[in-house]
């Protein structure tokens, strides 16, 4: 029998050396530590003693890939099964090789404890206890890393909370385990706290009638859509990070997509290459979070700011680019991930070295943003 041409040509599970962290119960997680430590004994016992090299994921861009779903609308950045050395050895990785274990050695202690912390804490805790170890968070924040991707599970299986930023609003009910339920249509324009604690997170049940999810860069604009009470008039949930996004928001945003499937997810950004970079965190994920990314990853649509918006802006209202924006610029532009109508933007901004806030549509008056928005979905424009 012939086979068919077609279909043996097409390349299911082409992502198949995708590398996972899982989402581990604490007796496990505390196992792998454990087997960590016992490969140490033992190499350092042996006959001829030495201490071994960590093989850790390679968090670089060039082992990251970008999965393009097939039977969904979800596409993800993830890192393939190439990896890299941590050695005692060398003199630059030497530091963050000693790291990786006190930091497995509290994570330990922590599960023990049956505790969650959040990274933030974690930094005080091992500056107090290790200070020639850990002088700044960004070395904790990589030495984080460096355990998630030696023991494949995710740092909250290492008893480590998402800190957040996020505020959510508009037409959305939440009922904690336990709890009252929450009408995040009646907690003012602060809007409600999102919680840090995934395991919360994940067992919030949801209600809504909204018909679009609304992801707004900015703190001041959400609490401008929020007091104005916007989503009365587009059935909406807003929901905003305050800038970057953190884990916590973007694993909120990700059950909300999956609760509501049919619901579209909208973003409201600035015109300029740091909006387009929160954007893509949000429905990609991130190179750093790339052994998760799939669990926070969402399919986002840009409503605004965008290039044909330029003509409701005066142009004493577009500002030049800064050298920041240049380098976030170059850096989208040389990723996997950046869809092409994207790359139009971000060349437009880079062709004319402009930048466009929201706040710019004021000009119109304060109470634009409704309209603006509600034109926008009405027109089906956003991409």
């Amino acid at each position: 029998m012939e086979e068919n041409s077609g279909l043996s040509s097409m390349k299911f599970f082409s992502d198949q050396h995708l590398s996972y962290a899982d989402i581990l119960p604490p007796h496990e997680a505390r196992a792998r530590i454990e087997v960590s430590v016992l490969n140490l004994l033992r190499v350092l016992n042996s006959p001829d003693p030495a201490i071994s090299d960590l093989s850790l994921i390679n968090r670089k861009r060039s082992n990251s890939c970008i999965n393009q779903g097939i039977l969904t609308d979800v596409s993800y950045i993830f890192l393939s099964a190439s990896f890299t050395k941590s050695s005692l050895t060398n003199a630059k990785t030497a530091k963050a090789f000693v790291r990786v274990w006190k930091v497995m050695e509290i994570c330990f202690q922590i599960l023990l404890q049956e505790k969650r912390v959040t990274q933030r804490e974690l930094f005080y805790k091992l500056l107090c206890d290790s200070p020639d170890l850990f002088s700044s968070q960004i070395e904790v924040n990589r030495a984080v890393q460096d355990v998630v991707a030696l023991l494949r599970c995710s740092r909250y299986s290492l008893g480590i909370m998402a800190s957040s930023r996020g505020l959510v609003a508009g037409r959305l009910f939440l009922q904690e385990p336990d709890k009252e339920v929450v009408d995040c249509s009646a907690c003012g324009s602060s809007g409600f706290a999102i919680s840090g604690d995934l395991n919360l997170l994940d067992n919030t049940i949801m209600r809504s009638d909204a018909r679009y999810i609304i992801v707004v860069e900015k703190h001041a604009i959400f609490h401008r859509l929020v007091e104005d009470r916007v989503f009365n008039h587009i059935p909406c949930v807003f929901i905003t990070a305050k800038g970057y996004p953190d884990i916590a928001t973007r694993f909120f945003l990700h059950r909300m997509s999956t609760t509501f499937p049919d619901v579209p997810i909208l973003a409201l950004v600035d015109w300029n290459p740091a909006g387009l970079a929160i954007l893509c965190t949000f429905k990609f994920g991130s190179i750093g979070m790339g052994l998760e990314a799939y669990r926070y990853a969402c399919n986002v649509k840009w409503i605004g700011l965008r290039g044909d918006d330029l003509n409701l802006i005066p142009e004493e209202s577009l500002v030049p680019l800064k050298p920041k924006d240049s380098q976030i610029a170059k850096s989208l532009l040389s990723s996997k991930i950046l869809q092409e109508n994207y790359r139009d933007e971000l060349s437009l901004m880079v062709e004319t070295g402009k930048r466009a806030e929201i706040e710019a549509l004021y000009c119109h008056g304060y109470d634009y943003l409704r309209k603006y928005i509600a034109t926008k979905i009405v027109q089906g424009k956003y991409i």
